[in-house]
């Protein structure tokens, strides 16, 4: 089972810095991470939501290797790429994957404008070493899954880098 966890951080690239401390703890099999999005709201109060994956992206790579590879069978290839291409990006457009991104705009609309939201997908992790490597980047717990035990400990790391 999965657990969530969003963390408030001051600034856009302080949440970039623990996402980045954060992929480089999975390479170190430390912690297994589903997704990472960060939510920053603009001034203009607007939710921007900065994914680990583009998943139009995806789709459209995915989506013209398949259209190229119809587009041969039946002597069109140009034709079937772009058809594929467009296709596959509409279905990644559409395409949710990892958090909800209804709710991280939801929640990250409660944030002050310049601050920004650490959505974390946590799959397992060794929480000892993890928390000990990213507790003096400080944060604000926003909102958790995890047990409320598990909760006051991540509270308290995060709590003492920022006092």
């Amino acid at each position: 089972m999965s657990d969530l966890i969003a963390i408030v951080y001051p600034t856009e690239p302080k949440a970039e810095e623990v996402r980045n401390r954060l992929l480089e703890l999975q390479k170190e099999y430390l912690i297994t991470l589903g997704d990472a999005v960060i939510a920053t709201k603009t001034d203009a109060g607007k939710i921007r939501l900065n994914q680990m994956v583009s998943t139009t992206a995806a789709g459209a790579v995915s989506g013209s290797f398949w259209g190229l590879l119809i587009g041969v069978l039946f002597l069109n290839p140009l034709i079937g790429a772009a058809v594929g291409a467009a296709s596959g990006a509409l279905g990644g457009a559409l395409t949710d994957v990892g958090i909800n991104d209804t709710f991280m705009k939801d929640l990250a609309a409660n944030i002050q404008p310049g601050n920004a939201v650490l959505f974390v997908l946590v799959q397992s992790m060794t929480a000892d070493k993890v928390l000990k490597d990213i507790s003096h980047y400080g944060g604000i717990v926003l909102k958790t899954s995890l047990d409320e035990t598990k909760e006051q400990v991540l509270r308290d790391a995060l709590q003492k880098a920022t006092s």
